[in-house]
């Protein structure tokens, strides 16, 4: 049994409620400090404050404090004297206590992050459990944060992978038909700025399977004009998977990939296949090209994030496996001199995945 286990037994024995209550109530304390001690607008008004209310009935305290290192405290109950508390703990960090009340610094990975002030006949032991449990939920708003910046970086890495390389051949290619073929010159032109469009425009965390594969469309139909007969398109998606929402910019980077790393590096060019289709409740994606293929060694570092190279697909597995959880994601079939094979499986449906 761990201390925060035999700390959750004393809370029980103190307040008389229900097990299941004082958990739900602990699962209701993390919700309200998902955003930290400072009041986040998405949880609704004063959600520091709420948690406070809720561990004040949890202990059957007269008053509860939660106060950052600046500002002032958030109370539930009245604290009377014991509001200084919290300037002393805010000063040397330890814990300071006077008559019926106590103020316990909450450190969070080695570092201050706020103080818990109880009031009222609270066990200290119990004063102590709850401040492991507010600090618990800190940790985890920290890690929430720290995955939302990483994948915010992995998506802006994505996009900043634009190749000059591929739009000064596009526009290129674009503008030598400017005059012998207007009509195909717009066209590109709409291709080009589609491409674009998606490849860098803000958004939400998430679009379609048919918004990003008209941004595919709209890559592929440049890079035909740019190669030519080099390159050969096969695509065959099932209308059933088109609404299926994904991570922005989940697909067309390992398209681009494909063209860029298995059809160009053969002279005399190649194919490129992409397929969709559900599978029981999943979504299957495949992209195959029949360019030189890869080490199955190297691959597999490569997506571990240990190989050289494959950003594209470093990124999007990571952003697949951060959102769907570790059995999704991608899985790359390849030999040298066989081509490439990039699956992604991810579900047709997931609770908080929705389409902007």
């Amino acid at each position: 049994m761990t201390a925060t286990d035999a700390g959750r037994r004393r809370l029980f024995r103190r307040s008389g409620a229900d097990p299941t209550e004082v958990l739900a109530a602990g699962a209701a304390i993390a919700a309200d400090l998902r955003g930290g001690l400072g009041a986040a607008a998405d949880l609704g008004p004063d959600p520091v404050a709420r948690a406070a209310r809720r561990l004040r009935s949890l202990l059957g305290a007269r008053a509860v404090g939660l106060a950052q290192l600046h500002g002032e405290p958030a109370w539930a109950g009245r604290p009377g004297s014991a509001a200084d508390l919290v300037e002393q703990v805010r000063k040397d960090g330890h814990r300071a206590t006077a008559k019926e009340a106590v103020a316990l610094p909450l450190v969070v990975r080695g570092e201050p992050a706020g103080v818990l002030v109880v009031v009222g006949e609270v066990g200290r032991g119990a004063a102590r459990r709850a401040a492991d449990w507010v600090v618990e939920a800190l940790e985890r708003s920290r890690l929430e944060a720290s995955a939302a910046a990483a994948a915010e970086a992995e998506l802006k890495a994505l996009r900043a992978e634009i190749s000059p390389h591929f739009v000064y051949n596009a526009l290129t290619t674009i503008g030598s038909y400017v005059d012998s073929d207007p009509e195909r010159t717009r066209d590109l032109i709409l291709d080009f700025a589609e491409y674009i469009r998606h490849s860098v425009a803000r958004r939400g965390e998430y679009t379609t399977l048919a918004g990003e594969f008209r941004a595919v469309e709209a890559y592929l139909a440049l890079a035909r004009a740019v190669l030519g007969d080099r390159l050969r398109v096969q695509v065959r998606i099932a209308p059933e998977v088109l609404p299926v929402a994904l991570p922005f910019l989940a697909l067309q980077p390992l398209v681009e990939n494909a063209v860029q790393h298995g059809v160009e590096r053969r002279g005399e060019g190649g194919s490129v296949q992409v397929s969709g289709e559900a599978q029981g409740s999943d979504c299957v994606i495949a992209i195959e090209d029949d360019g030189p293929g890869m080490d199955p060694e190297h691959a597999r570092a490569v997506l571990a994030g240990a190989g050289t190279g494959g950003l594209a697909l470093v990124n999007v597995d990571r952003r697949l496996r951060a959102v769907y959880g570790p059995q999704y994601g991608l899985v790359i079939e390849t030999a040298l001199g066989s081509g490439t094979r990039v699956v992604m499986r991810v579900p047709r449906f997931h609770p908080g995945v929705v389409a902007s």
